[in-house]
């Protein structure tokens, strides 16, 4: 890979107008494996001025060209994979088989479904049919800041890079400072792609600096960004002052309803999905809701599960769970176990501290609490870790009303056999996304939330509509 320090502005590697470093920290081990330079003003504003400069022809270019694009970027990618999944799990903690399982190809598969869903999208048309005057064309909304998290590293860079390059846009990437490593080589992707110099530019930088810059830089005409919803609030603000657009991916707190006739792997695939990417997703069903007939076998089964659950480090292979990302993500979790059992919540199975036998790395005691009520802390706020909530309802009523009372709305879950009430409670849950009973939401499906989880949506056709302005043509020549 290249020179960490380096920055990837203009189609080159250059190295940043001031010197700040930052320490990669491994967290399996909680040593530096890298050293990156976070970007100053000068060195965002050099970069939206490349992607500004960019926008002029490549705004311009015809879908076949973005599709050529899209596919030479696919195929570097597939190129680099293996490098990429070390890349995540040595900067993030996943482990290296759950990088190469899901992590890694989550990548080349929304660049799959953007050349699909390119190649569906009609950019000029009739407003009513043939042969009508009035005319609507879809056209790139401009320079754009993608701010991307750390639990799912390539998801999200792909996600609003392959949008962005579908619709004709340019761009300005900051990853995450915590785990910026496979940005920088999904940046020799691009490069090795043949994408234009300025079209993609990569500033590593945080939050406070570089993200703010981006945020309310007046040459940024549309902010894409995946992470805490405090984070969102603020980017919103930023952005406001130049009315641009913000599309805001951020946190969730999905309930997961277990009715009394849920099948015998619900439980089973509930907590699985719970602790997968140690409890670090925006969608993890992290609150299971679990009708009174089968309660107590449920609370039983899912503490052996969680119990049975290993953690191990990274570079391991095997299904064990990895480490918390960092030492504010750990402190994070023990804080809020400690609360839930404060609270008190009946702790089944984990609790504070590291696993047995553990010493160093950020490992965290997967962990389940039982007899949760919807205003305990445990129950509404975002953990972000391997920690699961257990909560009794009575009827269906009970169910929507308890899923629906939190501030967010990304992801539920509903397990019936009953085709009708399976039915009912999907249309009910105030979620931009509800699965029933494990099944597939479908290549290309929309990704996103409603209320504080956000707003727009990610992946194929919606994803490439949120980087598009719509225009208005009157008495079109025939």
């Amino acid at each position: 890979m290249t020179d960490a320090t380096a920055l990837y502005i203009d189609g080159g590697w250059v190295e940043p107008e001031e010197r700040h470093r930052l320490d990669v920290i491994d967290p399996s081990t909680e040593e530096s494996c890298a050293t990156i330079s976070l970007g100053g003003q000068r060195d965002t504003d050099a970069a939206v001025a490349a992607a500004r400069r960019a926008f002029a022809s490549f705004s311009q270019s015809t879908k076949a060209d973005r599709l050529d694009l899209l596919a030479a970027i696919l195929d570097r990618y597939k190129a680099r994979s293996q490098e990429i999944a070390e890349a995540i799990s040595l900067e993030m903690g996943a482990p290296i088989d759950l990088s190469m399982s899901s992590q890694m190809p989550a990548g080349s598969s929304h660049l799959k479904n953007f050349i699909r869903a390119l190649e569906g999208i009609d950019f000029e048309a009739p407003l009513n049919g043939a042969g009508k005057p009035g005319r609507v064309h879809l056209e790139p909304v401009g320079v754009c800041a993608l701010i991307t998290p750390w639990n799912w590293p390539m998801n999200q860079v792909t996600l609003k890079v392959g949008a962005a390059i579908a619709a004709g846009c340019t761009m300005v990437l900051k990853p995450s400072e915590i785990a910026p490593l496979s940005s920088m080589v999904f940046a020799e992707v691009m490069h090795e792609a043949g994408v234009p110099a300025g079209v993609f530019n990569l500033v590593n930088g945080d939050g406070a600096g570089v993200g703010s810059q981006l945020s309310s830089h007046p040459d940024v005409d549309m902010v894409s960004f995946t992470g805490s919803t405090r984070a969102g609030r603020a980017i919103t603000k930023a952005g406001a002052e130049t009315i641009k657009r913000v599309a805001l991916e951020l946190g969730g707190k999905g309930a997961n309803i277990l009715f009394d006739d849920a099948d015998d792997t619900a439980v089973r695939r509930g907590v699985a999905h719970c602790m997968e990417n140690t409890g670090q997703s925006c969608n993890a069903p992290t609150r299971m809701l679990v009708q009174n007939g089968r309660y107590d076998a449920v609370v039983e089964e899912a503490g052996a599960l969680a119990a049975a659950t290993s953690t191990g480090p990274a570079r391991e292979a095997g299904e064990h769970i990895g480490p918390l990302v960092s030492a504010a993500q750990y402190d994070k979790v023990q804080s809020l176990i400690e609360t839930g059992l404060r609270e008190g919540a009946r702790l089944v199975a984990g609790g504070p501290g590291r696993p047995e036998g553990t010493n160093r790395g950020y490992f965290v005691r997967p962990t389940v609490f039982a007899d949760v009520t919807n205003d305990m802390t445990i129950a509404q706020k975002e953990i972000f870790g391997p920690v699961l909530s257990i909560l009794r309802f009575e009827t269906e009523a009970d169910a929507i009303r308890i899923a629906n009372d939190t501030p967010y709305g990304l992801t539920d879950y509903v397990q019936t056999q009953d085709p009708d009430r399976a039915r009912r409670v999907a249309r009910a849950l105030r979620a931009g996304m509800v699965v029933i009973n494990g099944g597939s939401r479908g290549s290309g499906a929309p990704f996103g939330g409603m209320k504080q989880s956000g707003n727009g949506r990610e992946g194929g056709r919606y994803g490439i509509e949120e980087f598009l302005e719509v225009k208005s043509i009157g008495g079109w020549p025939g």
